[in-house]
């Protein structure tokens, strides 16, 4: 056997930067070189010519004996030397099986023991009581021989400047990942892929440490760098499972908040730093490094959870606020946000918030739209734990969680999904369909397995992981149409010769279908912005166009959103010349399971504030908004009204500063007007919860009967909301700003008496008082082909609700 040398005396010797003597580099490339031309080692090629001193094969030793001393220095002998191709494919970055040729391994004449440490001078095996200092191969690898018969459990000394640190050896245990993870991933339906895939915090053969595995099938070469090895990525390449595309490594001793990325070599041999796409935490832009996380928050909404599917959402009350969490209180981080966010949403009455998006994205200016960080809440706010625990005090205060998804596009940063290994991956391989010509982003590549699994997975992470209780999914028409804001010549038809996206079908029946199945009570809400047919009609059902549904729950009803505030913003007079846009609503209510949305998008850009948007001095826009919200909690569907539109925001919105909550300061002269809206928005809520006629029939025609559709020269409109029972609310609304005296309207004759319970004119309010206290009673005249009718006294600009006494 040769003797050890230590490192010092061969620092001493004259040698390279990697370590090494010149003399011995020498003599290592040329024992690669014959290596390289005969199959053997050179040990193994010395000993066949029969040179002196050369060591011969000798067949497996008998178990080596106890050490006479504790920790006595093993004498360690050359190890067969290293394949010149693995050697390369180490220090480029491009060995796909390092596990294979690192670690300890048996090997004729015993146990071969191999590291890779660049920067290391000096590496020693420890195992109980044996310790042995490999030979220094240069270039950063140490090896040694070893006369055992089996590989033991072992740690490794490592000397860096003369600093010992001492780790287990990441290349000595098995995958992380079994076979039914890599088929499923490999098929695409890997539901849980967030428990696959990223980095996980485990014991692993009696080893705590950190799992680290990313899908890069292009790469020729994947390793980790963090904080953990100073970015230094070298010693730590990870393996490729087979053709699943996946790489993997576990990295003993890496814990919780440690940063770190994937270094992936690309086909053409460069290489690129990467977020890791299944990223559960990262850094606080504009910071983009991933951060290994685990959740310790324990959940107190189990009383929540157990009864949220009860009641199907059709068939329940559904009034959101929509939220930009980073601007409704600046400065208030997840959990201050828990602290007030919950007790303002259930004062005012609203059933659910619907949050802009919380996944991570690098330019706040974006809201959230443009996502890098798919499993991530957004690190402005807090750590993931953290958005749990807002999402947690939601549901204990009773108000159900939305979140906006974004599964139509992402951003082109150079750090997180485009070309993430070298080529296209997750967006389309046609330039043509992966550029998104509206937003400078890229689409995703929807008819490839492992991307839609990537997308659907991330659908129930959220709904799973978080409790989120609705998906409001963004820009569905830019996912559906292959010619979407194209123009001839910029894409190319389907199958069919049509201009459907196919892939996209499947995808969004694929999600929605997995979602209702795995989480129960869950809604998915679809901003969906053209006559799609089926939007919200189940995936197995067919409909005219030969499509099955795409399986929403809901479906944004952007035509009722222009029609009306088209109307809204005409001036009295000329109403009656548009009354069809108050109606039309009407025609197609029940073609889809509709959402009401006055949301972010209609009050920023130049748009306005809502009430803004009202024609008039201030008192009769104030006046219109209240009546127009009044008619919107009357009408069919479920409301969605964005921050700062409940107390009349004059200026439309900016994420800079949110909403102007010095509106509602006593000190302030008008408070009283805004203070007035936002008093009608918290009693339209409780009213609205209250009365099962304006949501038990939402989807159903029986639920809605029009008193008169039709008097456009008074401008008003009148209808009847009808609960399962046949219970009627009576909503009338009068748009015009002068008072209306004993305007007759037909009514059912078998409700003896009608009380007023709301009414948008009401002093509290800020209106002018124009109320009707009285019973009031039908008489058998008959009108508007009822046999009955009731007189009123119509409000100026206002909407008035009446139930049986």
């Amino acid at each position: 056997m040769t003797s050890k040398k230590s490192a010092t005396a061969k620092n001493k010797s004259g040698s390279n930067k990697s370590g090494q003597s010149k003399a011995d580099k020498n003599r290592a490339d040329k024992n690669r070189g014959t290596e390289a031309r005969t199959g053997r080692t050179a040990a193994q090629e010395s000993a066949r010519a029969g040179i002196p001193g050369a060591r011969r094969p000798e067949p497996a030793p008998r178990p080596a004996s106890p050490p006479a001393a504790p920790e006595r220095p093993l004498e360690v002998a050359v190890s067969p030397a290293l394949d010149a191709g693995d050697r390369e494919r180490l220090l480029h970055g491009t060995h796909h099986a390092p596990h294979a040729v690192l670690g300890a391994h048996p090997v004729p004449g015993g146990i071969a023991f191999r590291a890779f440490r660049p920067y290391a001078q000096a590496v020693t095996v420890v195992s109980g009581e044996l310790r042995a200092e490999l030979h220094d191969d240069g270039d950063g690898f140490f090896s040694g021989l070893l006369p055992l018969t089996e590989v033991p459990a072992y740690r490794l000394l490592v000397t860096y400047d003369g600093t010992v640190h001492e780790t287990e050896d990441a290349y000595r245990f098995l995958p992380t990942l079994g076979e039914l993870d890599l088929h499923l991933i490999g098929e695409g339906r890997h539901e849980q892929l967030w428990q696959a895939l990223g980095a996980h915090v485990t014991t692993h053969q009696g080893v705590t440490g950190t799992r680290f595995a990313v899908w890069a099938p292009n790469a020729r070469g994947v390793r980790v760098a963090g904080t953990f090895n100073f970015w230094d990525a070298g010693a730590f390449p990870m393996r490729s499972l087979g053709s699943s595309g996946v790489w993997e490594l576990f990295v003993p001793g890496v814990g919780e908040g440690e940063l770190y990325k994937f270094e992936i070599t690309r086909p053409d041999g460069s290489r690129t730093l990467r977020a890791d796409p299944l990223a559960r935490r990262t850094e606080v832009p504009p910071a983009t490094s991933s951060i290994v996380t685990a959740s310790h928050h324990e959940w107190g909404d189990a009383e929540w959870m157990a009864h949220r599917a009860d009641t199907p959402v059709h068939e329940a009350p559904f009034s959101v606020y929509e939220v930009h969490l980073p601007s409704w209180r600046p400065g208030l981080d997840y959990r201050r946000l828990a602290e007030q966010l919950p007790a303002y949403v259930k004062e005012m009455g609203f059933t659910h918030v619907e949050l802009m998006p919380v996944a991570e994205h690098p330019f706040g200016g974006s809201w959230g739209y443009q996502v890098t960080g798919f499993y991530a809440p957004t690190a402005r706010l807090g750590t993931p734990d953290d958005f749990k625990y807002l999402v947690d005090k939601l549901h204990q205060a009773g108000i159900g969680v939305l979140m906006d998804w974004v599964p139509a596009h992402f951003p082109r940063d150079d750090w997180a999904l485009a070309e993430f290994d070298g080529r296209p991956l997750y967006e389309h391989g046609d330039p043509l369909r992966a550029a998104h010509p509206d937003w400078g982003t890229l689409e995703f590549d929807f008819g490839r397995p492992e991307v839609r699994n990537f997308l659907v997975a991330n659908a129930v992470y959220w709904c799973e992981e978080f409790h989120i209780d609705g998906l409001r999914v963004d820009a569905v028409a830019s996912m559906l149409y292959l010619d979407y804001s194209r123009e001839p010549g910029q894409w190319t038809p389907n199958e069919h010769g049509g201009r459907e996206n196919l892939d996209a079908v499947a995808f969004l029946q694929e999600m929605n279908a997995t979602v209702y199945r795995r989480c129960p009570g869950v809604v998915t809400v679809a901003e969906e912005s053209t006559a799609w047919d089926g939007v919200t009609r189940p995936t197995h059902l067919k409909g005219p166009s030969g499509f099955g549904g795409l399986g929403f729950g809901l479906k944004w009803n952007m035509g009722w959103m222009h029609d009306s505030l088209e109307y809204m913003s005409h001036d009295p007079v000329h109403r009656s010349y548009h009354h069809h846009r108050m109606t039309f609503s009407m025609v197609y209510a029940y073609s889809e399971n509709y959402v009401l949305p006055i949301s972010h998008d209609e009050v920023v850009h130049g748009k306005g504030s809502l009430v803004s948007k009202m024609p008039g001095d201030w008192w009769q826009q104030r006046a219109n908004l209240r009546a127009y919200l009044g008619f919107m909690w009357a009408h069919p569907g479920k409301q969605l009204l964005f921050m700062g539109q409940e107390f009349a925001q004059g200026a439309e919105w900016s994420e800079a500063h949110g909403p102007d909550w010095w509106l509602l300061d006593p000190s302030y002269g008008a408070e009283a007007d805004h203070r007035g809206v936002r008093n009608l928005v918290g009693d339209l809520n409780a009213l609205y919860r209250a009365a099962p006629p304006l949501w038990q029939r939402d989807t159903d025609p029986a639920g809605f009967q029009w008193i008169t559709g039709d008097a456009a020269d008074d401008n008003v409109f009148a209808f009847l909301r009808l609960d399962a029972d046949g219970n009627p609310l009576l909503a009338v609304s009068h748009l015009a700003p002068v008072v209306r005296h004993d305007y007759r309207l037909g009514v059912p004759e078998d409700v003896p008496a009608w009380l007023e319970s709301l009414n948008t004119d009401a002093a509290r309010y800020g209106g002018s008082d124009v109320t009707g206290r009285d019973v009031v009673k039908p008489e058998p005249q008959p009108w508007h082909g009822r046999p009955a009718s009731i007189r009123l006294t119509l409000p100026p600009l206002s909407t008035v609700w009446l139930r049986p006494a």
